[in-house]
C-alpha cells in the first residue's frame, strides 16, 4: 500500500511540475507576441470620408464600421510597445517619439473621421443609435490607454465598459460586420 502511495505521490509532483513547464511556455510565447519598437509598422489606412449631407446605403455603413473599427486595432497593436516602454519607465528615443505622435495623431484623426461621418450624413434604418455607441466607445478606450489618470478612468468608465462593448459586439454580429476590433478575427 505504501509503494502505491509513493508511486501516485512522486506522478502527481511530475505532473505538477510538466504543468507548470506549460504555463511558463505560454507566458514566453505571449511576451514574444509583443513587438520591439522597432519593428512596429505605422499603419497606413485609417478611416476617412469627404462625404457630407449623404444618404449612406446598409452596404457603405458596414465597411466604413469594418475600416474604422480595424483600423482602430491596427493603431492600438501598433501603440502597445510603446505604452509597455512607458509602463516600465524607459525612455524614448527622438525617433520613438515621433513614431508614438505620429500613431496617436491617426488614433485622433481615425476617431473624429467618423464621427464627423455619422454626424454629417443620413445613416441607413438600424444604425443611428449603434453608430454613436462605438463612436463614442472607442475614443473614450483611446483616451484611457495612454493616459494613467484616475479621474479620467472614472469618467471614460461610464462609457467603457463590458456591457457596452458587448451591445457594439452584440450590434456587429447581429448586421454581420467582420472586424478585427476587440479580438474578434485572429
Amino acid at each position: 500500500m505504501r509503494k502505491l502511495f509513493f508511486i501516485f505521490f512522486i506522478l502527481f509532483i511530475l505532473s505538477a511540475c510538466s504543468q507548470r513547464e506549460n504555463i511558463d511556455a505560454i507566458e514566453d510565447e505571449e511576451e514574444d507576441e509583443v513587438l520591439s519598437i522597432q519593428d512596429v509598422k505605422i499603419p497606413d489606412v485609417i478611416f476617412t470620408s469627404k462625404k457630407q449631407n449623404s444618404v449612406i446605403d446598409e452596404e457603405e455603413m458596414k465597411l466604413s464600421i469594418k475600416t474604422y473599427l480595424d483600423s482602430f486595432e491596427e493603431l492600438s497593436n501598433a501603440s502597445e510597445p510603446f505604452q509597455e516602454y512607458i509602463d516600465e519607465e524607459e525612455e524614448l528615443t527622438t525617433e520613438e517619439l515621433e513614431k508614438l505622435d505620429k500613431i496617436n495623431k491617426l488614433i485622433k484623426e481615425n476617431d473624429e473621421n467618423f464621427s464627423n461621418y455619422i454626424l454629417n450624413n443620413t445613416l441607413p434604418e438600424g444604425y443611428k443609435e449603434e453608430s454613436e455607441r462605438i463612436s463614442h466607445y472607442i475614443p473614450a478606450l483611446n483616451e484611457l490607454l495612454p493616459n494613467v489618470n484616475i479621474k479620467s478612468i472614472i469618467d471614460k468608465g461610464k462609457v467603457v465598459n463590458g456591457k457596452e462593448q458587448k451591445k457594439i459586439e452584440d450590434f456587429l454580429d447581429q448586421k454581420k460586420i467582420d472586424t478585427k476590433a476587440f479580438g474578434r478575427q485572429l
